[in-house]
């Protein structure tokens, strides 16, 4: 049997117990590639629980990319890459240009759309603005500090912060390891003068505002594929990715890859940039553990209250390894850079009330009920990317058929976002559907369009 021990004094849920123990015993070696573990009912006789409980962690180890189950056989340790859909085999099989340097910018041309089904505006429960303006009026009283604020962000956000990030992501972090930023590009561009010259890899189909931001501070952009194993960064100094939920295809890096690439980042001494902009956003399991676990020294950590309030806000967090955490913070002090007090405040209220947590439950539920609607009105007509994860979902199909889509939703006052705008190098085709930002009947209004074209 394992050589697990589970508490049942502790706040941490047994499911979660189990798995963390499970996902240790793989990094230290003592499980290896292809061993084979108990049955979830013989394990769970043996500890003494649920076979709930059991099952519950291994589903959430098999999410992740940690064990795979063998019909008919068992439940076995996999280093060996794995998929969340079939599409992940049209994906590979396309050209990624692993090589490639080429930066297309395309963006989406402005237009007069009512309503935007993108991938980066949140859903806001009414139930919930009494807390949002209860926060505001508490920032009108408060006292605000004198002079230029730590450059670091309000200790009391810094300090739920971390608690936070402590629950959610298994991140066990001091305050003052935390730097708040105005988002997610703002972190990023405290980071990009820190590191020393070279190119940054980023994902391929990927975040288009963190190529651009590279870009910006003179560095040169390398595609990095989306949906491979990187066992080479190459002359890179950083690679930019997104492993708890790819953007845009919502492919979720399974644990071989993520280990992969960290030992592909200590080749070449170069730091893993992890963008944990939507993690708690899972319907089937829990969300996937931060990257950054792995590897302290290695990953610098972004997060963002983007997508789980509201994206107005300009809100983030940076946790870098310590000798560029001391460069970003020198540099911001020298600055004055630093995220607006106000808002900080705000969300310190938001966090303190467990209005974050409300919303984050209220989102996630509403999102768990969209995403197979959107899933039954394209299957007919496209092959979705990734599992149904998030705000959005992200369908394959030529560009000649997007553009169709696209241009329908378009004329009935929809802006839905083509995948070819996030790619470069990739080639890869579709539509990227976001339902966070509009009501259920605009949803199925927006569908009915591009459905309708894609059946014509």
């Amino acid at each position: 049997m394992l050589p697990v021990t589970l508490d049942r004094t502790s706040g941490e849920p047994l499911p979660a117990q189990l798995a963390g123990q499970v996902r240790a015993l793989v990094l230290a070696g003592t499980l290896g590639t292809g061993d084979r573990l108990p049955s979830s009912r013989a394990l769970a006789a043996d500890l003494g629980v649920s076979r709930a409980v059991t099952e519950q962690a291994y589903d959430q180890l098999t999410a992740e990319g940690w064990l795979e189950a063998r019909r008919g056989s068992g439940t076995y340790v996999t280093a060996t890459r794995t998929t969340t859909t079939a599409a992940a085999a049209q994906l590979t099989s396309r050209p990624t240009g692993a090589t490639s340097r080429r930066f297309a910018r395309s963006l989406p041309r402005p237009t007069g759309a009512t309503a935007g089904l993108d991938t980066g505006t949140p859903f806001f429960d009414p139930r919930l603005e009494p807390g949002w303006r209860r926060a505001w009026r508490e920032v009108s009283v408060a006292t605000p500090p004198r002079g230029y604020d730590d450059p670091r962000g309000l200790l009391e956000l810094r300090e739920a912060l971390a608690a936070r990030l402590g629950r959610t992501r298994g991140l066990d972090l001091h305050p003052d390891e935390i730097v708040v930023t105005a988002g997610t590009t703002d972190g990023l561009r405290a980071l990009l003068p820190e590191m020393r010259p070279g190119p940054v890899a980023v994902e391929d189909p990927g975040y288009r505002a963190a190529a651009e931001t590279v870009l910006t501070y003179g560095r040169e952009v390398i595609d990095l594929p989306a949906v491979e194993t990187v066992g080479d960064l190459g002359d890179a100094v950083a690679a930019y990715v997104t492993p708890a939920h790819q953007h845009p295809l919502g492919r979720v890096m399974p644990a071989a890859d993520r280990l992969a690439l960290l030992e592909a980042a200590r080749r070449a001494d170069a730091v893993v940039i992890e963008d944990d902009y939507d993690s708690e956003f899972r319907y089937d399991v829990a969300p996937v553990p931060a990257m950054a676990r792995l590897d302290r020294g290695r990953v610098v950590y972004l997060g963002t209250a983007a997508k789980s309030v509201v994206p107005t806000l300009r809100l983030g967090w940076l946790v870098a390894p310590p000798d560029l955490h001391e460069l970003i913070l020198r540099r911001r002090t020298i600055t004055h850079a630093g995220a607006a007090w106000p808002s900080q405040r705000a969300l310190l209220t938001l966090l303190r009330d467990g209005w974050l947590d409300r919303a984050v439950r209220s989102a996630r539920r509403v999102y768990a009920e969209r995403a197979p609607r959107v899933a039954e009105a394209m299957s007919p007509y496209a092959t979705l990317a990734g599992p149904l994860a998030g705000m959005y979902s992200t369908w394959l199909l030529p560009e000649t058929d997007a553009h169709r889509a696209r241009d329908a939703a378009r004329a009935a006052g929809f802006e839905i976002n083509l995948l070819s705008t996030y790619a470069r190098s990739s080639g890869l085709t579709g539509l990227v559907i976001g339902f966070g930002g509009v009501t259920d009947a605009e949803l199925d209004q927006a569908l009915a369009a591009v459905t309708g074209a894609l059946g014509a």
